[in-house]
C-alpha cells in the first residue's frame, strides 16, 4: 500500500480535523429541544408583548402629534409615518410569531427523532445476538 493510500485511509477513518469532530461545535447541536422551547416562550411572553406595547405607544404619541398639528403639512406627514410604522410593526410581529413557531416545531421534531431513533436501536438490540457473546 502506498503512503498516499494509507494517509487517505487514516483521514477517512478519523473524523477529528481542524474543525473538531465532524465539524464546528464538535458534532453537538447548537441547542437542545428544551432551549428551543425556552426561546419560543421568551418570544411569546417577553418580546411579542413588549414589542406590541412599544409600537402602540409610539403610534399613540405620533397620532396625538398629528392631531395637535391638524391643518399643517406636518400632520399629513405624521399620518404617513404612522402608516409605514404600522406596516413595519406588523411585519416584525409576524416575524416573531414565525420564529416562535419554528423553534417549537424544531424542538418537537428533535424530540420525535430522538424517540424514533431510540426505538429503532432498542429493536435492533433485541434482535441482535451480540449481547449474548
Amino acid at each position: 500500500m502506498s503512503e498516499d493510500a494509507g494517509s487517505a485511509r487514516t483521514r477517512l477513518n478519523g473524523l477529528d480535523g481542524p474543525l473538531g469532530p465532524i465539524g464546528p461545535g464538535g458534532g453537538v447541536f447548537g441547542s437542545t429541544p428544551a432551549e428551543k422551547e425556552a426561546a419560543a416562550n421568551t418570544i411569546a411572553t417577553e418580546l411579542e408583548p413588549s414589542t406590541k406595547k412599544a409600537a402602540d405607544g409610539a403610534k399613540e404619541q405620533t397620532n396625538a402629534a398629528a392631531r395637535a398639528l391638524d391643518g399643517w403639512e406636518t400632520a399629513s406627514g405624521l399620518q404617513k409615518v404612522t402608516q409605514t410604522w404600522d406596516q413595519q410593526v406588523k411585519m416584525l410581529m409576524g416575524r416573531l410569531s414565525s420564529e416562535k413557531a419554528s423553534l417549537r416545531k424544531a424542538a418537537g421534531e428533535f424530540t420525535l427523532n430522538d424517540v424514533h431513533t431510540g426505538s429503532q436501536i432498542r429493536a435492533l438490540r433485541r434482535e441482535s445476538k451480540l449481547d449474548e457473546l
